[in-house]
Formats: structure tokens, C-alpha cells, sequence
């Protein structure tokens, strides 16, 4: 994730643009791979700061990076091999021969693969995980049958098929709960399971940090618990799976070294990516070229790795050894269950375990058509510009699962019984499909009403047929499509003063196709809505309407260019420049189709707005020593409408706007001390500031120290925590010894559901008992509740934004020495980053500390040769700070996904150019 001047894509959306644009030869890519792949036959990586609202970046906001390959000359033939080892096993190849066919006719081939092993350590199974296996070519082709026109086109593709995992290690300072509500004590370990969030908002930089969350608060493993018993013992005593109140994580404890892992589940990246690009240059009259360009790219990648990364207890006894309750002979006799047999629990994504079990799996296909026209002069006087066009369409679809072995366990056992049995239990022989129900004769008479069905999908994660309601799935289709026109006009209005001056015409239009999840959600055998699910239908996801989106937007530039003789100098540009960005908005992921008159559902907003930004900047560029010293200075203004910013809410990437402000100075220096010693430096200062009035819900710290209001945990269908007024949550627990354990925490969790229900679920009976008269009050979390019940905002102004330290620093050096035909040139290059956060709330929770990083590497050249060796270190003291994080769900114990630097590493190549 790139971020130029502390802004970068802070919004996560299949809908959402890229703040910093990444371009393959000026080329906008909304979806690719270039800085996953090795650099192979670059000619240069450009980084344009701030927004481009003429030329580049389709309406980057933040900024460019542009790859610019080496494509296919007639001017010579030559090429290059090298090839690579190092440590954790590395070896890399990369190769390059450019071939003149013709005075008019080159082509190119060029390609690098690289294997190594992983750089963290699965502790479970003493697998090195995040490792890489990936390989990728161009080819290219150049044709200039005359002077008036130049054709290239270029093709490259990209294939990885890796042990890599997209997160990090998770972190987590485990929430026990409360020991006290208000002036009522809480002795029950189950209770205090339900008013815990799983993970405390602490600092991820002490001890307590590298804790497991309390998983006895999973919504999951309560309803597998409590909702139903396996049967009894022989004994006659009930026997539950797990017990609530049992956390899965008891008494586990994680590494404190970050590059290792717990999981046993290791991570498997695939990814495929081809890009195919067609340049025409035409000289349509003197000092007049019409360019076109023309770009078609295909991205794909499926990626599957343990959701949660901690490695539980057993949680599942041995259900051959299961007795059940005889209503006619009154007699225990035995019962075997099918469910886990030998302690293990079969689910169908993830296989046989006798623990917690989760993993995700995120698949993403995309496609994607460019098309570019440019007319440009190149007259002698004082006018110059230059006019375009061009088209964008792309689609994807992004689909992410979570997969959860206590989800299928709940769907399968929980809902899917069959209630008119003697002893109730599930309907294994019966799936969920258009003969549910029917009745054991199958004359296709359905039985009545007593059914509800989520439907369990039995196919691997390998062959996922993706219509199971016992896993979570986030299906994003979406379609852009964005028209520009664009001009420039560059007017020297003195021998050493230029102007400037650019605007562009943006359309944008996108299409979401919404897909709301339906994780455990399901319905009766009749159609009608599930009563305990909260569901409208047994299986899929049926879609909603379309959403559709359009914007349009004027954005462009003002730049003045002065180079002015001055006596100390041999070059100085000053210039002032005003640029105006823009990127459109987009829809937010879909929730939860939940029946809200089962479950009342906390409202989101379902789009979130276009972003936009006003940039100054002034500044001088001076070389001095005769060409030997170069000292560049920058200060910039930014003044942003509708950042963009999301954070993980009700299981989605929910996106929120917010204005802010970015100021700072940046200083650049390149010194050519002697003719064999150089110098670099960059320095950096940065202020970020969102603005006055702008407030979020904070899903760490909901009440925001309110004592009047508490934390409490959900249903298993509800995504989110809620906030409930102490008062009634305290009188819940007063009836605690009156209503036991079951009643007490099934209200609990509807403080959090609007209006409740229990009913005995006796045939023939009709007792529905609404637990607000059992406490004496009633409560509506959506209009007695702030913000419907998700919390108290949290006032934001003067904060920072994420990512965005107030000091970098990057310092090279080199020296060369001679040695005959041989130059050996040592190089160290040294990195610091000062403080930050990684969320807008700014607590200390958000905080990350400063780190560095000191590269040296040792390159031996023989020019005449065509020969270099290479020796290099990265990470030379092997540290592991923490350089990013996200948070994740509610019920997900809102444990920390972090992200570090990659360990020391140290190779050793050579290269025979020819």
C-alpha cells in the first residue's frame, strides 16, 4: 500500500479507487501486480507527488508510481542473464535479449522466476510459511516503417503459486471481562465472557499484547453451546459442545517473535496477471504527434490462510460414546452421534479437527480495457499543448469467505433438526434443498412448519461451489467505467518564465451489484422467514438491485516555472503550482440480509462519497558545484473533502469520509563529493490534521468510557457489538439466579437485537415469553441507543491520519575503487520513520513506534567484460518492527492483523551482459 506524503488507499472496497495510482508505462492499472513481482528489464520507476488532475494516475488523489519497462530497439542487439542465491534458500534467474530484426522491425524477450522458502515459522507444524514461487515474461515488439510512424506492443505476464499469507501475525491483550457492572458484581465466567470484546484496546508493543482472545465471547461457540446439546451422558447428564463458558484459548500463549506462527492451516497464494498493451506514435504534421494507447489487462488471484492464528484446545468430545433420553421407555440408552466421532468434527471446507478451526479464502477476478489519445506539439516558439482523451472500463468481482468449523457445526446441529423426532437431533440424510422436509414416506407431503434450513454447502475450498450458508461470504461485483478529456497549454511568457496551465472533464459511472451475506441465515421449507435465524431464504446469495454511481468532476493544474541566472548556481528552477485531485466514491460491501423482525439490525451507510483535494506547493530545484552538488526543497498544502478511510464494521470494509488537512517540507540532496564518492539524502517532514467536527465510532472502545452505558456481545447473526444502558444490563444479571444461565445470557445478548422472543418450541404450544417484561423495562437499542446502539462517535478533530509520520529520513553513500578493468563500489543505505498510528482514532493503541533499516550491498564491475558481481545485506540487524496494522471484526475478538519489515536477508548474484 503506497502512501506519498502520509496519503496513501486508506479506502478497502471492490468499488473504492486508488488513491496512489499505480501506472505500467502510463498506463493506470486499477488492479495488478507489478510491485509483487521482481523487478526485471525496468528502464525506471517514476513517483509523481500529489494529485494529477490533468496527465496521470486516472484521478489519483495521493500520487503516481509508473513502471516504465524496457521495450524492444532496433538500435542493437544485446542482452543480459543473471542469476541469484541466498539465504532461506533463494534462487532467482532473470534474462534479457533485445533483437534488431530489421532497421525497422525489434524485438524483445525478457522474464525472471524466483523460489525461495518462508521467512516466518509455523510452530504448529515446523513449516516455513511465506515463501514465494512466482515467475513472469515480456515480450515486446517495436516497428517504425518510417519516420512519420512508430508502433510497439507489449505483453507481460505474471503467475505465483506461493505459501504466502496476505496478513500478518495476529495480536491480541485478551479482554476477561468485567468482574464488576456497575455496582453488581459478576462471579459467572459465561457472563463475563458476554461482556467481553475478545481483545482490549492496549499498545501492541508490551508483553500482554502477544495473548489469545477470549474465545469463550465467540458468538459462534455460545450458540453451539447453548442452543444445543449433543444428548447425555450415561449418566443422564447433558453433555455440550463446547461448554459455554469455556474459552477454546485457555490458558494458550503466543511467541513474542513476530515471524513466527501458530496455525494448522498454512497459507497458499495463487495469482495470474497479463497485461497487453499496443503504442502508436503518428507525426500527423510538422511538430504535431497523435499518440494512442491501447491496454487490455487480466488480473486473477485466489488466496486461502488461517483466519484466526492461534491453534486451540480439543473442543469436541467423542460423540460414539453419546446417550439419549427415551420420552417412551424413560430409559438413557445409547445414541452415537455422527457429529464426532474420536473427538474429531468433519467439516467439509476444512476437514476433520478436534479443535476451533477457521480460514479464509479471498478470490478476486478482474478485467480490465484502456484506451488513450493524445495530440501534442512540439513547436519552436513560445506556445506549446497538448489535448487527449480516454476510456476506462473494468469490471470484477471480489468474493471473501470466512469458514469457521463452529458455523457448519451451528448450522447443521442447531437449526437443521428435525423437532417432531422423540429425541431431537439432526437431519443428516435430509440436505437442504427442494426435498427438505418432506416427510419420511416421500410422498412429498411437507411437514408442517417445523423445518428451518441453512443450507450446509459439502465442497472443498478447492471446488467451492459458494452457495453454503455455513460460512461467510462477500460477493462484490462491481463495473467503472470513466471517460476524460484532458489538456495542457505551455506558454513561455519569458525566456525563463513558464506557465503551466491544465484541465480535465472526468466522468465516472459504476454499477454494484450487491450481494448481502447470509452467514447462518436460512428459512422454514415453506419460504417463510427463519424465526431463529433471522433468514429469508435456505441457500445462495440472491442479489439486490444495482446500485449505480455517477460523478463528475473538474480537476487540473497551475504551475509557474522560473529559472533564474544567479550567480551561486548552475541551474535553479523555482516554481508554484495549485492542483486540484479527485477520485470517485463507491459503495461499501453488503451486510447481512437479516429479517429485522427477528433481529433488529444496525443501520450503515451503504456508499461513501467521492474524494477531493486543493494542493499548493512551491519549491526550488539548484545544482551547484559545477554539476556535482544537486539541492532540491519542497513545502505543500493540502486541503482535502472526503478523505476516504474505512475500518472493518459488521464483517465489512466499511467506509467512512472525513476532511482533513496535510502540510509539510521535504528537503532532497545528491552530492557527487569526488569523482568515485557519493552522497544522498532525503528528509521529509509531514503535519496531518482531520478536521474540527469530524467523529467515528471507535469499534475497540464503543462507550467511550460512558459508565452509564456497557459492551455487549451479540447473536451469532448479528456482525457487531453493541452498547446497552448499564442500569439494564445490571438488572439482566440480578435475575441471573433466578432464570439461570441460559435465559440470563440469551437477554443479554438481546439488549443488543431490538425486541426478543423465547418461545418452548412445543408443538401445538404457543407460549412466547418477551424478556422486557421479566426485567421490568423496555429498550430499543435503535431509537433509545446512541447511533442506533453501535456506540458513542469519538470526536476525531486534530487528529492524525493513518500512516503519516512526522519525520523520514533516508540516507545513502558510495565509494568506489579502481582496481585495473575492476570497480568495486560498496553502498549503504539507511531508512528511519518517526512514530505514527495506523487508525484515525490516535489512541495508544494506534500507535507505532519509530523504526530503521540499514541496507549494504558490494558490486563488482567489469565494464569491458559485461560482468558484475553482487553481494548485498537487507535488514542488516534482522529487526522486526511493526510498520503496519488493521483491526479486525467484532467477531473476530477485534484481534490486530500486523505487518513487519522482511528479515535480514543476504544473497549474492552475477550478471554477464552481452
Amino acid at each position: 500500500n503506497f502512501s506519498i506524503r502520509g496519503v496513501g488507499t486508506s479506502a478497502i472496497s471492490a468499488a473504492s479507487d486508488p488513491g496512489v495510482a499505480i501506472s505500467y508505462n502510463n498506463t493506470p492499472l486499477i488492479r495488478n501486480r507489478l510491485f509483487e513481482q521482481e523487478y526485471y528489464d525496468v528502464n525506471r520507476v517514476e513517483v509523481l507527488r500529489g494529485p494529477q488532475g490533468t496527465l496521470y494516475g486516472r484521478n489519483a488523489t495521493a500520487g503516481v508510481v509508473n513502471l516504465i519497462p524496457n521495450i524492444a530497439s532496433t538500435e542493437e542487439f544485446e542482452g543480459f542473464i543473471r542469476g541469484e542465491v541466498g539465504n532461506f534458500d533463494t534462487r532467482r534467474l532473470s534474462a534479457m535479449v533485445n533483437i534488431p530484426v530489421s532497421d525497422s522491425f525489434a524485438l524483445r524477450f525478457a522474464g525472471a522466476a524466483t523460489e525461495r522458502s518462508g521467512f516466518d515459522v509455523n510452530t504448529f507444524n515446523n513449516n516455513r510459511v511465506n515463501g514465494r514461487d512466482l515467475w513472469s515474461t515480456r515480450v515486446s515488439a517495436a516497428w517504425a516503417p518510417n519516420d512519420e510512424f512508430r508502433a510497439n506492443i507489449v505483453w507481460e505476464r505474471f503467475e505465483e503459486d506461493s505459501s504466502r499469507s496476505r496478513t500478518g501475525k495476529q495480536l491480541c491483550t485478551r479482554d476477561p471481562g468485567p468482574e464488576q457492572v456497575g455496582d453488581t458484581p459478576i462471579e459467572s465466567t459465561a457472563l463475563r465472557n458476554l461482556l467481553s470484546q475478545g481483545c482490549q484496546a492496549q499498545t501492541l508493543f508490551s508483553d500482554d499484547a502477544f495473548g489469545v482472545p477470549n474465545a469463550g465471547s465467540f458468538p459462534a461457540a455460545r450458540a453451539a453451546s447453548v442452543g444445543f446439546s449433543y444428548g447425555r451422558d450415561e449418566d443422564g447428564n447433558f453433555i455440550s459442545v463446547p461448554a459455554f463458558g469455556v474459552d477454546p484459548y485457555e490458558g494458550l500463549t503466543q511467541s513474542r517473535d513476530l515471524r513466527e506462527i501458530a496455525t494448522s492451516y498454512d497459507p497458499r497464494f495463487r495469482a495470474q496477471n497479463d497485461i497487453v498493451q499496443l503504442n502508436l506514435e503518428i507525426d500527423v504534421a510538422d511538430n504535431l504527434t497523435l499518440y494512442s494507447q491501447s491496454a487490455y489487462a487480466k488480473d486473477d488471484f485466489w488466496s486461502t490462510q488461517d483466519y484466526n492464528r492461534f491453534v486451540s484446545n480439543d473442543i469436541f468430545p467423542d460423540s460414539s460414546l453419546r446417550f439419549g433420553f427415551n420420552p417412551f421407555t424413560q430409559q438413557i440408552v445409547p445414541q452415537p452421534s455422527p457429529l464426532s466421532p474420536g473427538g474429531l468434527y468433519n467439516d467439509p471446507q476444512l476437514g476433520p479437527s478436534s479443535r476451533l478451526e477457521s480460514a479464509d479464502l479471498n478470490i478476486s477476478d478482474n478485467e480490465q480495457w484502456y484506451q488513450e489519445l493524445r495530440l501534442q506539439s512540439d513547436y519552436d516558439g513560445r506556445f506549446n499543448f497538448l489535448l487527449g482523451a480516454n476510456y476506462l472500463d473494468f469490471n470484477t468481482q471480489d468474493d471473501y469467505y470466512v469458514f469457521n468449523n463452529l458455523f457448519t457445526l451451528v448450522a447443521e446441529y442447531v437449526y437443521n433438526q428435525d423437532l417432531n423426532a422423540p429425541i431431537p437431533g439432526p437431519i443428516l440424510t435430509a440436505p437442504c434443498d427442494e426435498n427438505y422436509g418432506k416427510d419420511s414416506d416421500g410422498d412429498g407431503v411437507l411437514n408442517p412448519g417445523l423445518y428451518e434450513c441453512v443450507y450446509v454447502d459439502p465442497t472443498s475450498i478447492d471446488n467451492l461451489a459458494g452457495d453454503g450458508r455455513n460460512y461467510f461470504r462477500s460477493k462484490n461485483v462491481v463495473n467503472t467505467q470513466s471517460w476524460a478529456i484532458f489538456g495542457e497549454a505551455y506558454v513561455d511568457i519569458l525566456p525563463d518564465l513558464r506557465f503551466t496551465g491544465g484541465l480535465r472533464y472526468t466522468e465516472d459511472k459504476k454499477v454494484s451489484t450487491p450481494f448481502p451475506t447470509q452467514l447462518l441465515l436460512g428459512a422454514f421449507q415453506d419460504g417463510s422467514p427463519g424465526v431463529g435465524s433471522g433468514g429469508f431464504s435456505r441457500r445462495g446469495f440472491p442479489a439486490d438491485p444495482d446500485v449505480v454511481q455517477n460523478w463528475e468532476a473538474v480537476t487540473g493544474r497551475a504551475v509557474l516555472d522560473w529559472s533564474p541566472d544567479l550567480a551561486f548556481t548552475e541551474d535553479t528552477l523555482i516554481y508554484a503550482s495549485y492542483s486540484r485531485g479527485y477520485k470517485g466514491g463507491g459503495t461499501n460491501p453488503p451486510r447481512a440480509d437479516i429479517n429485522q423482525e427477528v433481529v433488529q439490525y444496525q443501520p450503515l451507510e451503504g456508499t461513501f462519497e467521492a474524494e477531493y483535494v486543493n494542493a499548493f506547493e512551491i519549491g526550488a530545484k539548484n545544482t551547484l558545484l559545477g554539476g556535482a552538488l544537486i539541492l532540491n526543497t519542497t513545502a505543500f498544502y493540502y486541503d482535502y473533502t472526503d478523505y476516504q478511510v474505512s475500518q472493518i464494521t459488521d464483517r465489512i470494509s466499511f467506509n467512512e469520509n472525513f476532511d482533513a488537512e496535510v502540510w509539510g517540507a521535504e528537503f532532497e540532496t545528491n552530492w557527487q563529493v569526488t569523482d568515485r564518492f557519493r552522497i544522498d539524502a532525503n528528509v521529509g517532514y509531514l503535519q496531518t490534521r482531520i478536521a474540527d467536527g469530524e467523529e467515528s465510532i471507535d469499534v475497540m472502545n464503543r462507550t467511550q468510557g460512558n459508565e452509564d452505558w456497557t459492551l455487549v456481545r451479540p447473536w451469532v447473526q448479528v456482525p457487531s457489538n453493541c452498547i446497552a444502558p448499564t442500569e439494564n444490563v445490571e438488572a439482566v444479571l440480578n435475575g441471573f439466579d433466578t432464570f439461570g444461565e441460559f435465559l440470563t445470557t440469551t437477554a443479554l445478548s438481546a439488549l443488543c437485537s431490538g425486541s426478543f422472543r423465547w418461545g418452548s418450541f412445543t408443538p401445538g404450544a404457543d407460549t412466547i415469553l418477551p424478556f422486557n417484561n421479566f426485567y421490568g423495562f423496555e429498550y430499543n437499542p435503535l431509537t433509545d441507543a446512541p447511533n442506533a446502539g453501535r456506540g458513542f462517535a469519538a470526536d476525531l478533530g486534530g487528529n492524525e491520519l493513518p500512516n503519516a509520520p512526522r519525520w523520514t529520513v533516508n540516507v545513502g553513500a558510495q565509494y568506489t575503487f579502481e582496481f585495473g578493468d575492476w570497480e568495486l563500489t560498496p553502498r549503504a543505505d539507511y531508512y528511519w520513520q518517526d512514530k505514527s498510528f495506523f487508525r484515525v482514532y490516535n489512541t495508544e493503541y494506534d500507535r507505532l513506534q519509530s523504526w530503521d533499516n540499514l541496507n549494504l550491498s558490494a558490486t563488482l564491475l567489469s565494464p569491458g567484460d559485461g560482468l558484475m558481481f553482487q553481494a548485498y545485506v537487507k535488514n542488516v540487524f534482522d529487526d522486526a518492527p511493526i510498520v503496519g496494522a488493521f483491526t479486525n471484526s467484532d467477531d473476530t475478538q477485534l484481534t490486530t492483523n500486523v505487518f513487519t519489515l522482511d528479515p535480514r536477508i543476504f544473497g549474492f548474484n552475477i550478471t554477464k551482459n552481452f
